[in-house]
């Protein structure tokens, strides 16, 4: 695997190369820590990562999903905890087998391009439609990814804690599983009292999700 890792990191080099400081390019190996899964990275200042930082939420997909299921996902859009927009894609590398062994991302930071392309929209389309979509957060260690994705299952299930009953505790562990966040180390913890929980309940409802699944 020397070889390919060699392979991706001249192809990242000529990615930023070719498009400037403004093109980050990280690699992710799938076979080591979770807390440490970036190998190399190029202009890591542009989500303020470097070499060692921990899983984003695509790692922990892709290794809580089946390999062969995986498709790569090429110009979506994600965000960094600053605010700035980027233009991300997410190719999965596999061996001569169907095993991941890394994940090749590319983040470009369209911050400046969004006001430009406002306005041109505005000059050439009838319909002024916003988007919906928030694009997906990029941070840098796996204690703030668990902290998103907790605060996302509260936005899918639409009420704070509080006033969730056991179905909208199932959705919200529903989503947190299908996200692989329980494969960081210590995450039920964080859930189990965020949620008012105890580890049996949550244990209880992870298995009743996968029976429904």
């Amino acid at each position: 695997m020397e070889v390919l890792l060699e392979a991706l990191i001249k192809i990242a080099d000529g990615l930023a190369r070719q498009f400037g400081q403004s093109c980050e390019v990280a690699i992710h190996d799938l076979t080591g820590d979770l807390e440490n899964t970036i190998v190399y990275i190029v202009n890591g200042q542009v989500t303020n990562r470097h070499a060692g930082s921990g899983a984003s939420k695509v790692v922990l997909e892709a290794l809580h999903k089946d390999p062969a299921m995986l498709k790569d996902q090429l110009g979506y859009l994600t965000r960094t905890p600053e605010g700035r927009v980027l233009k991300s894609s997410t190719i999965y590398v596999r061996d001569g087998g169907a095993k991941l062994h890394y994940i090749f991302s590319i983040n470009y930071d369209i911050t400046e391009l969004v006001p430009l392309d406002k306005v041109l929209k505005s000059l050439i389309s009838v319909d002024c439609a916003e988007e919906t979509a928030q694009p997906e957060q990029i941070v840098s260690n796996v204690n703030d990814l668990l902290d998103n994705l907790i605060r996302q299952s509260v936005e899918l299930v639409g009420k704070p804690v509080a006033l969730m009953n056991k179905e909208d505790k199932l959705k919200a562990i529903q989503f947190l599983n299908d996200a692989g966040a329980f494969l960081v180390t210590k995450s039920g913890n964080k859930v189990t009292e965020f949620f008012g929980i105890s580890k049996f309940t949550l244990y209880s409802y992870i298995n009743e999700v996968k029976d429904e699944g």
